[in-house]
């Protein structure tokens, strides 16, 4: 696979949890689907595989306090990650909006990968507001 030089890279983000209504066989065929489109998407040279993620996680913060469990609240819940190359946010939201588990609860969030290495003098994600 080879990007263009117009692509810039995404992460998606695996959000959410399956729809409490769904059978399982229907989750199930949704993951099938996905695996089968990603692997479509790859071989196109518009996305790169990532992973799913285990359970269970850990947080650590300042003082080396360490708590079980990734997430805070299950609505916060990652599942899993993956790649798409694209010329644009919008390009991008359009590729993973074909993603077949959308139809069972699942979410994305979307965001390009930032290839400067992080300064505290240049405004990110990290920056509280107004600084």
């Amino acid at each position: 696979m080879s990007e263009s030089p117009s692509s810039q890279e995404y992460l998606v983000i695996s959000r959410g949890q399956w729809s409490p209504d769904l059978p399982k066989e229907a989750i199930q065929r949704a993951i099938d689907d996905f695996y089968q489109w990603l692997g479509q998407m790859v071989d196109a040279g518009k996305m790169k595989t990532g992973s799913r993620l285990g359970n269970p996680g850990a947080t650590v913060s300042a003082g080396g306090v360490v708590t079980d469990g990734p997430f805070g609240e299950a609505k916060e819940a990652i599942g899993g990650y993956w790649y798409i190359l694209a010329a644009s946010l919008q390009e991008a939201a359009e590729t993973a909006s074909g993603n077949p588990c959308l139809a069972c609860g699942l979410f994305y969030e979307i965001r390009p990968l930032d290839p400067e290495p992080a300064t505290a003098f240049t405004r990110t994600t990290e920056t509280p507001g107004g600084r």
